[in-house]
């Protein structure tokens, strides 16, 4: 799947919007590589688009390698939950749902006057 890239100002916005492949992660790399070579930019944004419709989201299975290349290139996923496998990832969507879910549910009443 090819990930757009667009163009705003000084600054390539890659919008991630699905899954990638190893070989669509390393097509994007090659071509945010061509384009800032081409156009300048100063600056990359990778948007993976952190909520969905409201819908919580967690990205996972980040492999160490690529943590570590993101830190050496600067990139943080602020705002953005990470967790070590979908295992992890499952339990962290089901207390993040159930901690809204009580906060948004209404409070009965005391009963006292």
């Amino acid at each position: 799947m090819e990930v757009p890239i667009l163009r705003q100002g000084q600054y390539l916005i890659a919008s991630i919007q699905s899954a990638l492949t190893d070989a669509d992660l390393s097509h994007l790399r090659e071509a945010l590589i061509a384009q800032v070579g081409r156009s300048r930019c100063r600056g990359v944004i990778v948007d993976v688009t952190a909520r969905l419709r409201g819908a919580e989201t967690v990205i996972v299975g980040i492999q160490p390698d690529v943590a570590f290349a993101m830190v050496q290139l600067g990139l943080t996923l602020k705002g953005v939950a990470t967790v070590l496998d979908l295992e992890e990832g499952l339990a962290f969507l089901n207390h993040r749902t159930q901690e809204r879910f009580l906060e948004t549910k209404p409070k009965k009443p005391s009963g006292r006057g």
